[in-house]
């Protein structure tokens, strides 16, 4: 195993890339409340500058992983030990916008790796379930298995596993990841996501609005709350490294369901709620090439992964939480 740079000089001085998006509008202020004595610079690209508390909690810097001069000064100016890499077209939209989704996710992920590789900084990019492919088992994904996606977005995450793999075995550079599942907030609204109906279809049933479905009945895919994989993130930057034999990327998971499962579990909360499905059939295409579910026995052993939320629990919270956002 190649020597890294360790515990001492981690996670005291982070750059987030992709501050402003889903995960990292809310990681960002995650790490700046619960990482003592960090300095977490909220990383943007022009036209998505941070706002409000995400502006005003802590430094936020110009961090566009294509520009890797740029990138570098940002890393000396505020000393850099770890970089959360989350600048990504998300699978719908980079199907659409394929060599753009290529140049972010991958030429900007070698320059953060090389940056990296200078300056002795440890790097998190996600995976995800798009990773896999129609010839990937259907269920319970084992943490190691074939991974032949049909979709650019997993071409990219399946060579970012690869690549962030390759920099930690070649030069030592403290690589880790986990393979997200679609990810359900009330915060921020997702962008251009195969999963993001099951986000939008909570905002449609407390404003009491119909929900047009693009995911056709019976798909099942796995989902996961988002403060549980916050928690993932952040738990697995601060794994002891001796344990770590997968590294890029971990499955985790929390539920599976399918469309009519989770419109069944609002309207307990939300009996009103009306459905009507007009499937996308890009969306679809890249659903069913998915698993139903991921298999997180690694994950658990390697470095204590557990999910806190379960459906009930997160749709709970979920519907609280809009009623207030939304003055429903």
């Amino acid at each position: 195993m190649p020597h890294i740079q360790y515990l001492d000089t981690r996670m005291k001085n982070i750059l987030v890339i992709g501050s402003t998006g889903q995960i990292g509008s809310e990681l960002t202020l995650k790490l700046r409340r619960e990482v003592p004595g960090s300095t977490v610079v909220a990383g943007y690209i022009p036209g998505a500058e941070p706002h409000g508390e995400l502006l005003e909690s802590g430094p936020s810097a110009i961090a566009d992983v294509r520009n890797a001069g740029t990138l570098a000064s940002v890393v000396d100016k505020y000393k850099i030990d770890t970089v959360i890499n989350l600048a990504a077209l998300l699978s719908a939209i980079a199907e659409r916008k394929p060599l753009m989704a290529w140049d972010i996710q991958m030429n900007g992920l070698l320059n953060i790796l090389e940056i990296a590789r200078e300056k002795g900084c440890a790097v998190f990019t996600p995976s995800s379930i798009g990773s896999f492919g129609p010839e990937t088992p259907r269920k319970d994904v084992p943490q190691d298995t074939i991974q032949r996606p049909r979709s650019m977005y997993g071409v990219t995450k399946v060579a970012t596993e690869l690549l962030s793999d390759y920099y930690f075995h070649k030069f030592g550079v403290d690589t880790r990841s986990v393979r997200f599942p679609g990810l359900i907030s009330y915060t921020t609204l997702p962008g251009g996501g195969t999963t993001d109906y099951a986000v939008e279809v909570y905002y449609s049933a407390v404003k009491g609005e119909e929900f047009v479905c693009p995911i056709a009945a019976g798909t099942y895919m796995d989902m996961m709350y988002m403060p549980d994989a916050l928690d993932a993130v952040m738990k697995l930057m601060q794994a002891d490294p001796s344990r770590l034999v997968h590294r890029n990327a971990f499955n985790i998971a929390s539920m599976s369901f399918e469309p009519e499962t989770l419109f069944a579990k609002i309207r307990e909360y939300i009996p009103g709620l009306k459905v009507r499905y007009e499937v996308d059939p890009i969306r679809q295409a890249i659903a069913t090439s998915w698993p139903d579910n991921m298999d997180d026995t690694c994950a658990r052993e390697e470095w204590g992964w557990k999910p806190t939320y379960n459906l009930d629990t997160m749709t709970r919270d979920m519907v609280e939480h809009l009623r207030i956002k939304l003055g429903k």
